[in-house]
């Protein structure tokens, strides 16, 4: 039932939710196709064939090779996580959360000062030439990128699993082994599903590790993004983001029944303790591949921290501040902008994403639902398709906003909007409605229940869908960098240049900063979270 009529604000509102998603995530999306459609993208696809199903290949391999590393290695992360004491449980949140707020591609910087032809393992302690490019280094570096957050989406799923179910396995007779195969692992599929999801699209998409690790191992993401900025080949970035589109959709369309699975499972049912041995083979697996994955982790991100304090000379690592100082001229004025934009991308979105649900869920707006699909198509475009299609729209009149601060903050806002709508359904679905009809009768309006009603009892939601926006947008490359002026760079573009370059200890400088940054942020949303609780 819907709680009050529609009046002009109601509309004036719904027609800005509506104008926005079609002007800034459907539109660049058609553009692509009708560029597609007016050029001989067609022939000219036809006349180089083999390269790009050579590259398909390529990109393919990749992506399945990730996805299945990362899908196993997190299941088992799950399960041990599920099985442990508070303490251990704690810790693997911990390392795991510091994973998602580094940039995508900073394990990579990590895997070269480790394991490159001069790396600190591979030449420094065992004398080795080893050279670390290609597919194994891709695949590598995205399952290590990937796993954080895929783990901490398992680790989210379990925490709602109802214990009562596992101790009556238990008290059947079931031993650990088959708690896990017949209970355990049969409960968390849609989560694995949704994992797997995860990992193929952003495999197939990401850039930078192949840009980095990939060597001569060429992939169509990194050959869209050297069409488009090294040779300024726009039908070529065009042909390349399609074919990264296709599968991204197929997998979409296979696995995407999952995410309402998972939203509407995982609701943290109340549980007592739980009964479960820690034993059998599976539960040894489980703890081994968390062991390793944490100690790789950690060893990748204190990586990091070195190589920015410290120098190579004499063939001896030594402490040094010079890094810090030579950074500096590369970052001038990019560490302000890039908080100022993740600022406006986490709030911007995560507001219009409450306010989306708002008339959807209580206003009961049915045709909205369209608007909420359009929402989730950042989710399914590869970042640079995204970023391409924000070029071929807005670069003449009167939509003519390319080299500007607008273009790059529009992007990054509804690129943030697939999350933020999920975050506003789940959380717009609790506000009592008894509370809304109260603040009507005592003549409120619909602002005063918006912000009086709505927006304060839906403030967790806010804070959440915010912090990932704000992670997001600092740790971004995909989709912003076809619309980054040199003189407007962000410092994952900086980071991602001097990495290019071969400066790797300024890389790291940066890296510790944008991680520095996200912790501090995300430490005072937690601050204040339990202050007010």
């Amino acid at each position: 039932m819907r709680v009050k009529t529609i009046n002009k604000f109601d509309i004036s509102i719904i027609m800005v939710l509506v104008i926005s998603f079609i002007l800034f995530i459907l539109y660049p999306f058609v553009m692509i196709f009708i560029y597609g459609m007016k050029g001989d993208l067609v022939s000219v696809f036809l006349q180089n064939k083999s390269y790009y199903l050579k590259l398909l290949t390529n990109s393919l391999k990749v992506a399945s090779g990730t996805t299945i590393v990362t899908a196993i290695l997190s299941v088992f992360i799950a399960i041990f996580y599920f099985i442990s004491k508070n303490a251990v449980k704690k810790l693997m949140v911990l390392v795991f959360m510091i994973a998602t707020i580094s940039p995508p591609f900073v394990t990579s910087l990590s895997y070269i000062n480790l394991f490159g032809r001069r790396g600190l393992i591979t030449y420094n302690l065992l004398g080795l030439n080893y050279d670390p490019y290609g597919f194994l280094g891709i695949v590598s570096m995205q399952s290590v990128t990937h796993i954080a957050i895929n783990a901490l989406l398992l680790i989210g799923f379990v925490n709602g699993i109802n214990y009562s179910v596992i101790n009556s396995a238990r008290s059947l007779g079931a031993n650990t082994n088959r708690v896990i195969l017949d209970v355990l692992i049969p409960l968390m599929k849609p989560a694995i599903k949704v994992v797997v999801l995860l990992t193929f699209i952003r495999s197939v998409a990401d850039f930078t590790t192949p840009a980095i690790v990939g060597g001569k191992y060429n992939v169509l993401s990194t050959e869209g993004y050297l069409a488009f900025i090294a040779e300024g080949d726009v039908s070529k970035a065009v042909i390349l983001n399609f074919i990264i589109l296709l599968p991204s959709l197929l997998v979409f369309l296979l696995f995407s029944k999952s995410l309402k699975n998972v939203v509407v499972e995982n609701r943290g049912v109340a549980y007592s303790g739980l009964n479960i041995e820690k034993k059998g083979l599976i539960y040894r697996l489980s703890a081994l591949a968390s062991i390793i994955t944490i100690f790789i982790l950690v060893s990748l991100y204190g990586a990091i921290v070195l190589s920015a304090f410290t120098t190579m000379e004499y063939g001896k690592l030594v402490f040094t501040l010079q890094n810090f100082i030579d950074t500096n001229e590369y970052i001038s004025g990019v560490f302000l902008r890039s908080i100022i934009y993740a600022l406006i991308a986490g709030g911007v979105a995560s507001i219009v994403g409450h306010i989306l649900q708002y008339y959807i869920q209580i206003q009961k707006i049915k045709s909205l639902k369209i608007i909420d699909f359009i929402a989730t198509l950042p989710y399914i475009l590869p970042g640079t398709f995204y970023g391409l299609g924000y070029v071929l729209a807005f670069n003449s009149y009167p939509l003519k906003i390319t080299g500007t601060a607008l273009i790059v903050i529009l992007n990054l806002i509804f690129k943030q909007m697939p999350f933020a709508s999920r975050i506003g359904y789940s959380s717009v679905s609790q506000v009592p409605l008894a509370q809304l009809k109260a603040a009507r009768d005592l003549g409120g309006k619909r602002l005063d229940e918006l912000k009086d009603v709505v927006l304060p009892l839906t403030k967790q939601g806010l804070f959440v869908s915010f912090i990932n926006g704000f992670n997001a947008t600092m740790t971004t490359i995909g989709s912003i960098i076809f619309l980054v002026y040199p003189s407007q760079k962000v410092a994952t573009l900086v980071m991602f240049d001097v990495i290019e370059s071969g400066k790797y200890d300024i890389g790291s400088v940066i890296a510790f900063y944008i991680i520095m940054i996200c912790l501090a942020v995300n430490v005072l949303y937690y601050l204040i979270l339990n202050r007010k609780r």
